[in-house]
């Protein structure tokens, strides 16, 4: 028997880099201000679990100079995005079973 906890993925095992991979999912990217405001945390926060999701290449960091002021864009990678649908299939697997 196949476990049902298989495809559950421990680089999305925090509510914030559930957030983030919501937001990046659904929209073509989103700057750190706006994943800040969404997900209501703090800058040190949402930085270190971004960092932690393009360590294993799930999103893609873009940084950039918008009137002199530093701008960062975060991009679900296509891997990211498979990796993710498989996580929220395994989850929706697992709450049916129980």
């Amino acid at each position: 028997m196949k476990s049902i906890i298989l495809n559950i993925n421990k680089a999305f095992d925090h509510r914030i880099r559930l957030g983030i991979m919501s937001v990046l999912t659904v929209n073509e990217y989103a700057d750190f201000k706006r994943l800040k405001e969404l997900l209501g945390v703090t800058d040190g926060n949402l930085a270190s679990h971004c960092k932690a999701l393009e360590k294993v290449a799930y999103i893609r960091i873009e940084k950039q100079f918008i009137d002199r002021k530093p701008n960062t864009k975060y991009y679900a990678t296509e891997v990211g995005k498979q990796e993710f649908k498989k996580h929220i299939e395994a989850l929706e697997k697992l709450i049916k079973t129980s």
